[in-house]
């Protein structure tokens, strides 16, 4: 498979993604904010791998447990979209993106580190 094919219906499935879960947010989860980071498809593109940050991240893990219960419901929407560009909608696998959270501690060292030397 091209390369270019390769990105261009992982992009695809990123935006597609990212419109059910503006919807599903609504009805589900109300008051949190929740965003699709990153997704990673394999090269035969059986397979999506789904990286989802969530405000406030404490509920995080709870949120993405619930998402996986949903994962049926999800992949049929996406299979609904993307029905033309593929010849079987890739099984979703749902996970949690903390590099942002990450990069808050690092942040939040680095500062510490420079305030403690002045």
């Amino acid at each position: 498979m091209s390369g270019l094919r390769h990105q261009r219906i992982t992009k695809q499935i990123h935006k597609d993604l990212s419109d059910i879960f503006i919807r599903i947010n609504k009805t589900h989860f109300q008051g949190k904010m929740i965003s699709i980071s990153e997704v990673r498809l394999t090269p035969d593109l059986s397979i999506a791998k789904t990286y989802i940050s969530v405000f406030p991240s404490s509920e995080g893990q709870t949120i993405v447990d619930e998402i996986e219960t949903m994962t049926s419901q999800i992949r049929l929407e996406l299979g609904n979209k993307i029905r033309h560009q593929v010849r079987k909608v890739p099984e979703l696998r749902f996970y949690l993106d903390v590099s942002f959270d990450e990069m808050e501690k690092i942040d939040k060292l680095l500062k510490g580190g420079t305030d403690n030397q002045e």
